[in-house]
């Protein structure tokens, strides 16, 4: 009986990684996984690095517009984005800009409403 011989993975990458990759591409392929997911699994263990989009910077004005219209108080906002009063006060008024998990918090409220992170 002849064996077959086994595929020696690419440069870096351990067998594990490119059986996950291949399956990963077989499931998008036959329509089981999206793209995007697809995708995410090769960025991730491949180490492409694809740019991110970079929220939009968000001035004081825009902040406190983006509560406004959600029709929440600093307190009740502050509390939904894990932050305290005083900081959401020097967000509105351009003391501090928002970084981190905070900007994109606000970035996602502000394109897809206050429902996206309840």
């Amino acid at each position: 009986m002849k064996t077959k011989a086994k595929k020696q993975p690419r440069k870096g990458h351990s067998r594990l990684t490119e059986e996950l990759l291949a399956t990963a591409n077989d499931m998008h392929a036959s329509g089981l996984m999206t793209k995007p997911a697809r995708d995410k699994i090769t960025m991730r263990h491949l180490g492409d690095v694809v740019p991110l989009p970079i929220p939009v910077k968000l001035t004081g004005p825009d902040i406190k517009a983006i509560r406004e219209r959600v029709n929440l108080s600093q307190a009740v906002f502050a509390h939904l984005l894990n932050l305290t009063v005083g900081y959401v006060s020097q967000l509105e008024r351009g003391a501090k800009q928002p970084t981190g998990a905070a900007l994109v918090l606000l970035d996602v409220i502000r394109r897809k409403g206050i429902e996206a992170i309840l």
